[in-house]
Order: structure tokens, then sequence, then C-alpha cells
């Protein structure tokens, strides 16, 4: 990893911490963004809930840096509007809960986001290298990681709270420009806002308590029928979840909503007499459970979507053959095969025998994948 060009100037640390204590006054703050780039990040808890609790919001744009309680966020219109258009840049670092705590506290899906992790991938650094460790390389300054853990609800934040929390969007528009030079002698400054909004939009659409049976790896043993029946169970404790806002293991554990499935009970003291079923589970969702079996049982299954199986002794032999080919590409790149061909992504076209619905040679993963593209068709005819 190369260290950045002088003429990336990193803003010191504020003498003093800004935080802005009223919607209309972030509201004008944000007004003064003009043309440029956004950096945000969040801290929260989640501990105890299904939904993380929003705890404090960072936000900066050339070298001004403010600190909001989410109260003063969520109350603020054109931070709302801000998340939400894609014209406007938004830098993070390590999105994926960011994200999700926009989704489901704002009921925003965040538009225009640019992943500095993908980013710090895409242009050699390191697959899913830690903010600190990046800062230190490319800037030279150790980030004091001692409160990460700490209570981001408490008010009063400490101090020590409120530099790291600083310290979290003070580096990112450096870090950008950064890695923009980098990725513009590899051709691929598209591939970073591409990429992040792909990926975006895939966790976005792992919301849907519908499709959440696919998750639960260990039900692939079960029938057509049997995965009827775990989707209609596992769409009910996604809302269950929701609904009393916990863990998903506090309401029903993944491997009872298994077992449930398999043994299809059609009855309380059936339901009772499955291994690891609380009889409080069975006092509370007895009713549910059983109504949400008959459902499964009776629904046609035939188009339903299996649950992934594990690879095959065959497969795995194919599965390395195939990686072999994505990984020179990879290494020819200086890109990590994770981020050009995730496992299970990889996975899935062995399973299929097919490159169709995958996004191998879309975008910028054709520019990197054209040297193999023959020899990958190839294998897969084979």
């Amino acid at each position: 990893m190369t260290s950045p060009s002088p003429a990336v100037e990193v803003p010191p640390a504020p003498d003093r911490i800004n935080w802005i204590t009223e919607p209309s006054a972030l509201d004008e703050w944000l007004e003064g963004i003009g043309d440029s780039l956004l950096a945000l990040d969040t801290e929260f808890e989640r501990v105890n809930t299904f939904y993380p609790i929003p705890g404090l919001v960072q936000l900066g744009y050339d070298d001004n840096f403010c600190l909001v309680d989410p109260d003063v966020a969520e109350a603020s219109v054109r931070f709302k509007e801000l998340l939400a258009d894609p014209k406007t840049p938004k830098l993070l670092y390590a999105m994926s809960e960011d994200l999700e705590l926009f989704r489901h506290w704002l009921g925003i899906f965040p538009k225009g986001v640019i992943d500095l992790q993908i980013g710090a991938a895409l242009a050699g650094a390191g697959f899913s290298l830690g903010y600190a460790r990046l800062v230190e390389s490319l800037f030279g300054e150790t980030l004091d990681k001692s409160v990460t853990r700490s209570d981001w609800l408490a008010r009063p934040l400490s101090e020590a709270q409120q530099r790291y929390a600083v310290d979290d969007i003070r580096f990112l528009e450096p870090m950008y420009q950064w890695l923009l030079a980098g990725l513009e002698e590899r051709g691929l400054v598209y591939a970073l806002s591409e990429e992040s909004s792909r990926f975006a939009d895939e966790l976005a659409s792992q919301d849907n308590p519908e499709n959440h049976y696919l998750k639960l790896r260990g039900g692939w043993t079960l029938t057509t029928q049997q995965q009827g029946v775990l989707r209609e169970l596992a769409q009910w404790r996604e809302q269950e979840c929701q609904r009393q806002d916990r863990p998903r293991n506090r309401v029903f554990a993944d491997a009872l909503l298994i077992a449930v499935a398999e043994h299809m009970p059609q009855s309380r003291a059936a339901l009772s007499n499955i291994q690891g079923v609380p009889s409080g589970a069975v006092r509370r969702y007895g009713d549910v459970l059983l109504q949400l079996v008959e459902v499964g049982r009776a629904a046609d299954n035939s188009n339903l979507e299996r649950i992934a199986p594990p690879l095959t002794r065959d497969q795995q032999a194919f599965f390395k053959q195939l990686k072999r080919q994505f990984k020179s590409a990879a290494e020819a790149a200086d890109i990590p095969i994770e981020i050009l061909a995730p496992r299970k992504r990889l996975e899935k076209v062995v399973q299929e025998r097919s490159l169709a619905g995958h996004v191998f040679f879309q975008g910028w993963r054709e520019q990197i994948l054209a040297p193999v593209r023959a020899d990958i068709e190839e294998l897969l005819r084979s």
C-alpha cells in the first residue's frame, strides 16, 4: 500500500467539538454542502433488541464536522432529503449496519452511497480492511479505539467518545481522494460507485421477511413441503421479532424453526414433544405455530425456491477448477477474489452450471474477467 500524495490533506482534529442541537440549525448547516461530499457515520446500540438503537450521527464536509443527537437528525427535513438524494455522494466506511439503521429508524433507503471499504478492496489495499488500520497506513495517525464499544446512548458523551466520533468521519474525504487516484490508474473509478450501489440494493433486498428462510442453511435437508412450512415460520418470526423488538433467538431459535418444519406437528402435544421447544414457547406461540404449519403444509410449494444445499464432492472439485479461473483474474488485477467473486455466488454458479442471472460479466467485473471469460464458459460447458 502506498502513502497518499502530498496533495491529499487531512483536516486537523477540531479544537472544539461542534454539536448541532436543533433541527433547523442542522437544515441550515447542511445547506452549505453545495457540491461537496458528505462524510457520514453513526453510532448505535444493539444488544437485546431486534432493531439497532441510534445513538449518534456524525456528519462532515470539507473541514466542517458536527455531531448530532438522533432526535435532531430525525426531525431534520434536509438530512432525510440528502440521505435519499442519489445526486449527493455520501462517504461511509463498512456501511452495511449504517444503512440498516437508516432503513429501520427513518424508513429511508439511502442513495448515492460510497463505501470506502469496498473502494479499498478495489484499489488493492485488501479485503474487509478495518478503518483504523487504513487510516494508520495512509495518514500515519493511530486512532483511539478504547471507546468503540462504549455506551453511545448515555449523555453526556465523554471527551474521548466525542473525539472518536469525529475521527470516524475526519479521514473519509482524504481517503476517498487517495482511492480515486488509485482507481483511476486501474481504470476502475466507476467501479466504486457501481459496486457500492449494488451492495446497498442487495442489503435492502434482504429485509424481505418472505425470503428469510433461505438464510437458514441448516434447513436444506427438508423436503419441499417442509421448506414451505419453514418459510411461513421464518416469516412469522421476523414479524414477531420486529413487533417485540427482540433478537431472533430470544423469540424462537433457528434450530427450533427447522425442527418444527421437519416434524410439522398438528397438535400442541406434538409440538411440545419436539426436542428443545420450550414449554413457555408452546404456551405463548403454540396456536399460531400450528396454524402456520398447516398453511405451509397445504400451500402449493412446487415453485418454491429451495435452500441451497452444500456442494457435493463432485461439485467441490468443479468449484476448485472454476475458482482458479476467477482467482487468476483477481490476482492479475490485484483485487481480492472475495469482492470479485464471493464464495456464495460461485457456489450458486456451480450448482446451476450457468452464469445466467449473475453479475460476473456485467459492469466493472466484465473488464476484469474478460481475459478468462472464454475459459470459464468452456469449463461450464464441459
